[in-house]
């Protein structure tokens, strides 16, 4: 079981159908979201510039991605998040849960070695059976 998800969607009902799909699997302890790339990458720098020394911040282990998104999509998301300024979490690997399935970002997401698989909306318990097989 992972310690932490961090699931990154604009869309409130796969946000929580996700959460809901996940939490019922025990795949994860802990599910936190973002609405957009840009209030992730907020996430992150939180984690970054208040960590203490003394208490250890979870990190989440892997994020769930839309590519589509106001503010902040998905692509420039990872753009930012595999810049050295957020290599610290790069251990943290990404599934693109997308409701495209579009050839072209098929390519693309070959581009990011953080990207371990590109999988088509919604979150189901099967597909949570595959990663556990593929990540764990």
């Amino acid at each position: 079981m992972l310690e932490q998800i961090l699931c990154i969607d604009d869309d409130p009902i796969t946000l929580m159908l996700c959460k809901k799909v996940i939490l019922k699997s025990s795949f994860s302890r802990e599910i936190i979201t973002a609405q957009n790339g840009e209030e992730a990458l907020h996430h992150f720098n939180t984690l970054k510039y208040t960590n203490n020394k003394n208490k250890v911040s979870k990190k989440p282990e892997l994020i769930f991605l839309d590519l589509n998104m106001p503010v902040m999509g998905g692509w420039e998301f990872l753009d930012h998040f595999t810049s050295d300024a957020y290599a610290e979490f790069n251990s943290a690997k990404v599934i693109v849960l997308s409701s495209t399935i579009d050839p072209e970002d098929l390519m693309k997401a070959k581009k990011y070695p953080i990207i371990i698989d590109f999988l088509s909306k919604p979150i189901t318990q099967a597909m949570l059976e595959y990663l556990k097989k593929k990540i764990m």
